[in-house]
């Protein structure tokens, strides 16, 4: 590692630890740490600034240039070390200017979201009446640069790791600009009290669907608990099984038998039928037979403790029954 390559790196651990002391022992950077609602307004009491390590550099050059100007009262030198000085301490307020007075108006997630996968959260900023490039938005790894053109709110997306089921909270969120010289960073935090509703996990090989076909007395010898009402187009989800390969053979495409179960059937998904499966594996199960039965167009009811959603399909439903699982306590 080169020299400078090294105290850059010392610098940015000490700023590091410096900013973490400063977080826990200075109560107007402490305060923010409470969800807040929206919308946040960025004023001049929550916005910090520090020089980066490239600030630090400049100044010590600056200092040595003022060093060698007095020594050989050079009257240039020393007006261009004003000047560069002049300019370094503008670039201090228009960093600062940049954040202040910015606001955010909202926050979402994007999409359906399953515990142990990646959110996206959507934040809408409002610029105001001025121009604000040069900005960062980070939420611990994920990190989004964009700019503001003025009198146009703009979305910004981050893709944040989501670990439990529930209501989650994102938590704080970093907004920082480095504008225009790189010698300042201006930062403030945002804790949006907008909450996400993260779906459970689903298991990755769930067994066959619980097909309850003991009062069917109507099934043919050969066990078969299937009509066929018609073709359709092959989905990438429907089993090979289905596929009706000699009408495929006279078009481009490839048709699947459109299956009608007998009413004899009933698809229950019931949480009290899973025994010997802990809470959370039974959640991940019925999560999944969920996600199955609306991929075969099995009309299915859902029976949890406390609540009984009645069989049906389609979009509705599935998101209620979804929405039951997640919410179910610990």
């Amino acid at each position: 590692m080169s020299p400078v390559a090294s105290v850059m790196s010392h610098w940015q651990h000490w700023r590091q630890r410096a900013l973490e002391f400063a977080e826990q022992k200075l109560p107007a950077l402490t305060r923010l740490r409470r969800p807040e609602p929206l919308p946040i307004i960025l004023d001049r009491r929550r916005i910090y600034t520090l020089p980066t390590g490239f600030g630090v550099a400049f100044a010590l050059l600056l200092f040595v240039m003022l060093l060698g100007s007095l020594n050989y009262g050079n009257n240039a030198a020393i007006l261009l070390t004003c000047l560069l000085a002049a300019t370094a301490s503008g670039s201090l307020y228009f960093a600062f200017r940049n954040l202040a007075g910015l606001r955010v108006i909202g926050m979402r997630g994007i999409g359906e979201v399953h515990a142990g996968s990646t959110a996206t959260v959507e934040l809408r900023f409002t610029p105001g009446l001025r121009d604000r490039p040069s900005l960062g938005c980070r939420h611990d790894q994920s990190i989004a640069w964009f700019a503001l053109a003025s009198g146009h709110d703009d979305v910004v997306r981050l893709h944040v790791p989501a670990l439990v089921r529930g209501w989650w909270l994102p938590g704080r969120i970093v907004i920082a600009t480095n504008y225009p010289l790189g010698l300042f960073h201006a930062w403030s935090w945002l804790h949006p009290d907008r909450q996400i509703l993260v779906l459970p996990y689903a298991e990755a090989e769930p067994p066959a669907l619980p097909y309850d076909s003991s009062n069917n007395g109507d099934h043919a010898a050969n066990g078969s608990d299937e009509d066929y009402s018609g073709l359709r187009d092959y989905r990438p989800t429907d089993p090979p099984r289905r596929i009706a390969w000699k009408a495929s053979a006279h078009r481009d495409s490839l048709l699947n038998r459109e299956s009608e179960r007998r009413t004899g059937d009933a698809l229950v998904l019931d949480y009290s039928a899973l025994r010997g499966l802990d809470h959370e594996t039974r959640i991940s199960r019925l999560t999944a037979w969920v996600l199955a039965a609306e991929s075969n167009q099995s009309a299915y009811s859902l029976v949890i403790p406390d609540l009984r959603i009645e069989a049906a399909i389609g979009p509705e439903h599935r998101s209620a029954c979804l929405r039951a699982l997640a919410l179910l306590p610990p």
